[in-house]
């Protein structure tokens, strides 16, 4: 059954791939930093650091976007709850590409000494800024315009956003990291990745321009005059408990996208393009099986899903540091591709759950200060404990799991606490396209 709302698969399909091509590019941008962070910015910015504390001091600027996140989703949400959705995908877009190509334009620590740091530092918070908009705003506009019994197909598609943009990232690095010489790629091929982003960004522009806002924004009446004070006020409760629930996802990729690229290269002596083929498959798979994943959340629940994924979590930390460590690239790659399917089973849902948790008044605030809090809980701290932990842990690096283990289950806790919110059951037969 229709409401006024709903619009029909073909317009669906051409808005849902529009807010996955500005998702993957924005993601793009923030995870290019991250392989950069894992490979050469230690020594390029913190030379006069040890080898560990250059990662370390590396990995510090890398979790500074995930502290902006939560701040960009408030200033942003409040664009989205008071002007409509689609505002915050332009913005955001313009902010986070710019900065990401500012970064490839920033002299080594060797040219202007201590000011090399400081630029990286702030230019990584402007990108962390940017993505807390992004997500909100595309996600939004995608849930609010599906029909409710496909929302969560609907929905993953920017999911599988950050899939392509890491993939995107990776390729790049890889590329660039076979063709070039080791000093080459220190000296200047690392740079090329961020610079790129800005033809990205324009294209992002250009698929953008045609989206319209979302009639359930348009519908409003009484909008929301100070959102984030309504949030704390009225949800904060909410907000902690998806913040909590979305750390293990964080915790895990990141474990798998970043802390693992720099564990195998420095202490196990894995060939950077081999660690990237390793980690790229796995998530090729992980975005492959995203739909899957959200179309299932339509017929069994949100909630159960994100349940089966935290314990698919808690249950896998140990055997993957242990494949991690043997070196042995396929042993790495099923490592990787079982927590990343652990992953995507609770996060390919995420998109319809928490809008629908959410009033639609303040929705763009509280869905996206949830989902970057969460980021800043499992994302910006997870790659530094792990360096620190890993360090003192031999060969395998069980502190590490021990640590996404306990995670795992705080966010398991967490979702066991929230309620569930599917509008209506389908058969999974049903759930194709109108």
């Amino acid at each position: 059954m229709r409401d006024a709302h709903t619009v029909r698969a073909p317009g669906m399909l051409r808005l849902a791939t529009a807010s996955l091509a500005g998702t993957a590019i924005e993601f793009y941008d923030f995870f290019v930093y991250g392989t950069a962070a894992a490979l050469v910015l230690g020594p390029l910015f913190f030379p006069t650091f040890s080898p560990l504390a250059g990662t370390l001091a590396a990995f510090g600027t890398f979790g500074v976007g995930f502290v902006a996140r939560p701040l960009g989703s408030m200033l942003f949400g409040h664009v989205g709850d008071r002007h409509g959705r689609r505002p915050v995908l332009v913005a955001s877009l313009l902010l986070t590409g710019l900065s990401t190509v500012a970064v490839g334009c920033v002299p080594a620590y060797d040219r202007i000494g201590a000011a090399a740091p400081v630029l990286l530092l702030v230019l990584r918070f402007l990108q962390g800024l940017g993505l807390g908009g992004e997500w909100g705003g595309a996600v939004l506009l995608t849930a609010e315009h599906a029909p409710e019994h496909r929302r969560g197909l609907w929905s993953g598609f920017p999911q599988i956003g950050p899939a392509v943009g890491f993939l995107l990232a990776n390729g790049v690095m890889l590329a660039l990291s076979a063709a070039l010489s080791d000093a080459q790629f220190t000296q200047w091929g690392w740079r090329v990745p961020f610079w790129a982003a800005g033809l990205l960004a324009v294209a992002g522009l250009w698929l953008r321009s045609s989206i319209t806002e979302s009639p359930r924004f348009l519908e409003l009446g009484d909008k929301a005059r100070l959102p984030l004070a309504e949030v704390a006020r009225d949800h904060w409760r909410l907000v902690l408990l998806t913040a909590g629930a979305l750390a293990a996802g964080y915790a895990v990729f990141y474990a798998v996208t970043t802390w693992s690229l720099a564990f195998a290269t420095e202490r196990l002596g894995v060939d950077r393009t081999v660690m990237l083929m390793c980690i790229m498959a796995a998530v090729v798979v992980k975005g492959a099986l995203t739909p899957v994943a959200a179309v299932l959340g339509d017929r069994f629940g949100r909630r159960p899903m994100c349940l089966a994924g935290c314990a698919g979590c808690a249950l896998w930390m140990f055997p993957m540091v242990a494949l991690l460590s043997t070196g042995a690239p396929l042993l790495m790659f099923l490592g990787f591709l079982g927590a990343l399917i652990a992953f995507i089973t609770m996060f390919a849902v995420i998109a319809a759950y928490l809008p629908e948790l959410y009033d639609p008044r303040v929705r763009c605030t509280g869905a996206a200060v949830g989902y970057n809090l969460g980021g800043v809980l499992g994302g910006a701290l997870t790659p530094i404990v792990a360096t620190a932990l890993a360090e003192h842990g031999g060969r395998v690096p069980w502190g590490v799991g021990a640590y996404l283990t306990g995670i795992a289950l705080l966010s398991l806790g967490c979702f066991t606490l929230l309620p569930e919110t599917r509008p209506v059951r389908v058969p999974v037969a049903q759930a194709v396209l109108d």
